[in-house]
């Protein structure tokens, strides 16, 4: 038995869930991919998958061995790779996980540009703000918010997350401008709280060098950043958004900024991988995509796209 191609088969079938499917990916008949398979079920002597008349899914043994297969075909892609990185293009999968805002709103309305220019790299992308564990879920790269914590993994600085305090012009006819932070103890929010841990996000001022926290009362929280933003623009109160998100509604006039003189905090946007993927071409070429993307983006420090 051939346990590398054991290993590619394993994974397809894995992942399409089906062993005609993956057979006819891979370019091979389908009683070759069921027959490598029960081979490799033999040779490790525990079941990969469970079968049923409709489905195929992975058993316990079968989950925790196909992390283990990802992680040991992708290195095996990175380090053929690396020896023909100035001769073809860099090929290969890439799995990533991006904030979902950022996702959405920025990154992947570029991604066909990343993928015309490297037609051989395969992506599979998700999506969430909850903390992904990169060597124990196979993930090549994220793109967080904030400082790094784990020591264990590489960060690369790509731009800046600005937030901005904004209201409607309703809201603040009807309520008044706060002119100091200490004026928004008579004002109302919109707030957000995190859906994993329910935690309402508090706003936060730079005042004369440093962070000022404050927690706003108010009538309604969400979870959600499109109705967050919608219920300021209806005049249910003041929320802190990101700029990007803002700024055109701060052009059309539809918000205005609030307390122009105490920004609110800004967090690093980083990529962020393992080390041993440093050395990936596959990586290494998303990577400075990206670093290039955010350092164009007009819409990411608000300015007014290019003409």
């Amino acid at each position: 038995m051939d346990r590398l191609q054991a290993m590619k088969v394993f994974t397809r079938v894995a992942e399409v869930g089906s062993f005609s499917r993956a057979a006819d990916m891979l370019a091979i008949p389908k009683a070759s991919a069921t027959t490598i398979i029960q081979q490799l079920e033999a040779h490790l002597d525990i079941r990969l998958l469970q079968r049923t008349t409709r489905r195929l899914s992975l058993t316990a043994d079968g989950a925790a061995y196909y992390e283990h297969c990802v992680r040991i075909l992708g290195d095996i892609d990175a380090v053929e790779s690396s020896f023909h990185v100035n001769t073809r293009q860099p090929r290969g999968k890439l799995r990533l996980d991006f904030p979902a805002l950022l996702g959405r709103e920025l990154l992947m309305p570029a991604l066909f540009e990343f993928q015309e220019r490297y037609p051989e790299i395969e992506l599979m992308v998700g999506m969430s703000d909850k903390p992904v564990d990169l060597i124990q879920e196979s993930v090549d790269c994220v793109i967080r918010i904030g400082e790094l914590q784990d020591s264990t993994l590489v960060a690369r600085r790509l731009g800046e997350h600005l937030m901005v305090t904004v209201a409607s012009p309703a809201y603040l006819e009807r309520c008044g401008v706060p002119q100091t932070t200490d004026d928004l103890q008579h004002h109302t929010a919109v707030n957000y709280f995190w859906g994993r841990t329910g935690r309402i996000m508090d706003m936060t001022f730079i005042v004369d060098g440093r962070t000022v926290v404050v927690k706003m009362r108010g009538k309604i929280a969400v979870n959600d950043t499109a109705v967050y933003m919608s219920g300021c623009l209806r005049g249910l109160g003041l929320v802190q958004a990101p700029l990007f998100m803002a700024a055109p509604h701060l052009r059309s006039g539809a918000l205005v900024e609030v307390l122009p003189q105490h920004k609110p905090l800004s967090m690093p946007i980083s990529a962020v991988y393992p080390h041993n993927r440093h050395l990936s071409p596959t990586l290494r070429v998303f990577v400075d995509w990206a670093v290039e993307l955010f350092d164009n983006n007009d819409m990411l420090y608000g300015r007014e796209p290019a003409q």
